[in-house]
């Protein structure tokens, strides 16, 4: 009983500082726990598959109504080491999707982190909400290829893979 009342605790701290956000970035596990934004409870047919996502969407923004952006990966685990990697974004009522990338993975922790630090980067920088989508999906791309969580990408290689380039680094 404890444990739910701590859940229910955490939910409400988290609920007091989203009301100031406008953009946010986590999945729909994210939505449902630490928001409390109802959810269905089937799995979508693929976790590449966005539609559970961004059909929360309008409940998150009829409890936020400063929300803008909302924003999530989309990975699928195939092994330990390859992945298909994806990305998406609602900004202001209209969707974006980053292509899906085939990762060799040599350490997933930090990937999502490094998703929203470029897409952040992309609306911070004056980026189009597409440009954003993609320069934080390549940046968390990129970043499953260094050991640990911390990024060894140069905007460059950044803005090379989300124009389209090779995910293997240039070094």
């Amino acid at each position: 009983m404890e444990h739910l009342g701590r859940r229910t605790k955490a939910v409400k701290v988290i609920e007091r500082i989203v009301e100031h956000v406008d953009v946010l970035v986590g999945n729909e596990e994210d939505l449902q726990k630490g928001l409390g934004i109802p959810g269905p409870e089937v799995a979508a047919k693929s976790k590449l598959d966005p539609s559970v996502f961004f059909g929360m969407i309008d409940k998150v923004v009829a409890k936020y109504p400063k929300v803008k952006v909302v924003a999530t990966t989309l990975r699928e685990v195939h092994s330990t080491n390859r992945h298909s990697w994806s990305a998406v974004a609602w900004v202001n009522g209209k969707t974006y999707n980053a292509p899906t990338a085939e990762l060799d993975v040599l350490d997933r922790v930090g990937g999502g982190d490094g998703y929203a630090a470029g897409f952040i980067y992309g609306l911070l920088t004056g980026e189009t909400p597409e440009n954003a989508v993609r320069l934080g999906w390549a940046h968390g791309a990129l970043l499953t290829t260094f050991p640990g969580d911390t990024t060894m990408a140069t905007v460059e290689d950044v803005k090379a893979l989300a124009q389209g380039g090779s995910a293997r680094i240039q070094r």
